[in-house]
């Protein structure tokens, strides 16, 4: 009787216990390896979510202004000379005559100042005015929100020889263009 009691022993309790342990350890990883690849998955599921939801709330801004953006697009690929010389016109005639003159409009060749450094395609427009300052300013002001692509490169002001409450003004604008 004493023959058997080793190999019961081995076999009918380690063995058994050794397997239950292995299936046990093996359960136990398979475990932990699938929480963490479902916490992976949820994480990237939560910002598929976030990316979603923010490129919805995009397209909704962009659709609503859509119609500045095709506005914009227009006013962009206008020819810039004439645009601004339009646009001087129409603002002048709202503002007092004796107040305001436009004595230059140039547009010099070649892409200078702020065009120059950039891959965006621009031009330049020199205008000179005398007038009051307060006129002039109301007139830059009425141009630019016109026009939002002129970018003031440079502004010049001095006194006017002839009157004094006159003031000589030369501007130079830098016209982003599509």
């Amino acid at each position: 009787m004493h023959y058997y009691r080793q190999p019961i022993i081995l076999f009918g309790i380690v063995v058994p216990i050794l397997l239950a342990a292995v299936v046990v350890g093996l359960g136990s990883f398979l475990k932990s390896k699938m929480t963490a690849s479902f916490d992976h998955k949820q994480r990237n599921y939560t910002t598929y979510e976030q990316g979603r939801v923010g490129a919805l709330e995009i397209e909704s801004q962009v659709a609503r202004e859509r119609q500045h953006l095709d506005r914009w697009n227009v006013q962009l690929s206008e020819e810039t000379a004439s645009a601004v010389a339009t646009n001087l016109r129409e603002i002048s005639e709202g503002l007092p005559g004796k107040e305001i003159q436009q004595t230059a409009f140039e547009r010099p060749n070649g892409n200078s100042g702020f065009g120059s450094v950039s891959a965006q395609n621009s031009s330049q427009i020199r205008i000179a005015f005398r007038g009051t300052f307060r006129t002039l300013q109301r007139a830059f002001l009425a141009l630019e929100t016109r026009m939002p692509q002129l970018q003031l490169q440079e502004l010049r002001i001095d006194p006017n020889s002839t009157q004094s409450s006159l003031l000589n003004f030369q501007v130079t604008y830098t016209a982003w263009e599509n």
